[in-house]
């Protein structure tokens, strides 16, 4: 990670392309042991964590250059909320997760996308001074 105020966007984005990168494995994860008995599925807490640290202050800019992504890591856990609805005690849902894992594939895409954006936005800066 580089440490420069004007990293601090992309460096933001980067730990939450990385925890959203978790989120689809364990996505793929759970639905690979949609069969199995017994199987809890698991999901990745990240958003909260980041949200907790930009919230409050004057500005975005501010909040972001501030926030110290060494506290902010994703955690996989296992949802209890969900409770099982089939005999075998899986508590899998195949559809849910399907939609999940879409949803977490467009979201790491336009994560990307707003890196590039980012670095561009730095390089064009750099050279036209």
């Amino acid at each position: 990670m580089v440490s420069s105020d004007m990293f601090s966007y992309v460096n933001v984005l980067g730990q939450a392309a990385s925890a959203n990168w978790s989120r689809m494995e364990v996505l793929n994860n759970n639905i690979a042991n949609a069969s199995t008995p017994n199987y809890k599925r698991k999901d990745v807490q990240f958003e909260s964590y980041l949200l907790a640290e930009v919230a409050g202050g004057d500005s975005l800019d501010e909040n972001i250059k501030n926030i110290d992504l060494s506290t902010i890591n994703a955690t996989t856990y296992i949802d209890q909320s969900n409770l099982s609805y089939r005999y075998d005690g899986n508590n899998v849902n195949i559809e849910t997760e399907n939609a999940e894992l879409a949803k977490a594939q467009i979201r790491y895409q336009t994560l990307l996308d707003s890196m590039t954006n980012e670095y561009s936005r730095i390089r064009t800066a750099l050279t036209k001074s």
